[in-house]
């Protein structure tokens, strides 16, 4: 793996693309296609799962547990992954410290 991009905003874009490839990967592992799953997480329009697999979108916080359950992954270790993507900050300062560690060979 390369090294992420100094520059914010291309750091920011960098680990968008790394969070994308961690979810199709996880998908694809729970043998879901992007409809299986849309229809799962009862999405409207079906191509956000594309969005943010392609790293152009992100998860709302407020629906990590769903889509930790829909990937049949751990819901702790999904949302710290996921932070550690899109909020790589606010893990630093919540989770860094946190009693319990994070999986990361979800």
């Amino acid at each position: 793996m390369q090294p992420a991009p100094v520059d914010k905003d291309a750091q920011r874009l960098y680990l968008r693309k790394q969070a994308g490839l961690w979810l199709k990967k996880k998908r694809e592992e729970a043998g879901l296609t992007q409809r299986d799953l849309a229809a799962i997480l009862d999405l409207k329009i079906y191509t956000f799962v594309s969005q943010v697999e392609s790293g152009n979108g992100r998860l709302p916080f407020d629906r990590y547990s769903e889509w930790a359950r829909a990937l049949k992954i751990d819901e702790y270790d999904f949302a710290a992954k996921a932070l550690s993507y899109y909020e790589p900050a606010l893990f630093e300062l919540v989770l860094s410290g946190s009693p319990r560690k994070p999986d990361f060979d979800i």
